[in-house]
């Protein structure tokens, strides 16, 4: 199986650059399953049905949120009726929405995606680990879902190294979101899962975090907002991970990084080439 997981969508550079690029990779590398995280893709904070939308038509299987899930305040509402639209399952009993979702590849297989939210700087929620046990346990590897790829959105390297093997071996993909930043160690855990720290976002990295540079300068030298977030709009760099997975067994075979156009240097995937 060919899965493609595409990092933080940040505003509209991000979205842009996804929904342009989407198609043309699903066709390229021959993908048999593709997951966005586009908890950024409404100009920085939340997402909305419409930008939920378009990312399904370009090519995308299932997305995946954070904590700026609610941000706007409509996805409490559409979350329901969005079968593809993934909240982290984490967090509290009575939360719209669904932290699992089972789907069907352009191969045949079935593939869960499970998000995820870290407790460490990040929220002060049930716990990961917990929450993830039980979403694998109740559908196993290979014995209800074919492939499993867990978004886990944290800020702390240790909690998502941690999870990555916790989980190494009875699931496909481990990778992280929600620092913006793509990490350089992407590898394959003892026990066959993928794993990666954070694959980045899908935005303008001449930005601090996807956001104009202007605001959070000045607010870590003042400690005083002087106007809102917003997003950079330069040109945006599409960033995640790219993973072969073997069909008998659902653990990983290959992977590398994406990273194309924009700043920074170019990554892609030569095994399928």
């Amino acid at each position: 199986m060919r899965l493609l997981f595409l990092g933080d969508v940040v505003g509209r550079a991000g979205r842009h650059a996804v929904v342009e690029a989407l198609p043309g990779l699903r066709r390229r590398w021959n993908l048999d399953f593709v997951v966005v995280n586009a908890e950024n893709s409404a100009g920085g904070f939340g997402i909305t049905e419409a930008i939920l939308e378009d990312l399904v038509d370009a090519g995308a299987d299932a997305v995946t949120l954070g904590n700026h899930s609610f941000d706007q305040k409509e996805a409490l509402v559409f979350i329901e009726r969005q079968e593809r639209l993934i909240r982290p399952t984490n967090m509290p009993p009575g939360t719209p929405g669904r932290g699992a979702g089972l789907y069907k590849a352009r191969n045949g297989a079935d593939v869960l995606v499970v998000n995820a939210m870290g407790r460490l700087f990040v929220a002060d929620i049930d716990c990961p680990f917990r929450a993830l046990d039980t979403a694998v346990t109740a559908c196993k590897l290979k014995h209800g879902a074919d492939a499993i790829l867990v978004d886990f959105h944290a800020e702390a390297t240790s909690e998502k190294q941690a999870l990555g093997y916790f989980l190494d071996g009875r699931v496909s993909v481990v990778v992280g979101t929600h620092t913006h930043a793509p990490t350089a160690d992407e590898r394959i855990l003892p026990n066959g899962t993928a794993y990666m720290s954070d694959a980045g976002m899908c935005g303008d990295y001449n930005s601090v975090l996807g956001m104009d540079i202007e605001e959070p300068i000045n607010r870590f030298i003042t400690k005083i907002p002087r106007g809102r977030f917003e997003p950079a709009l330069g040109p945006a760099t599409v960033s995640g991970l790219a993973v072969e997975i073997d069909d008998k067994t659902g653990l990983a075979l290959k992977l590398k990084a994406v990273r194309l156009g924009g700043v920074l240097q170019p990554s892609e995937p030569d095994f399928w080439s």
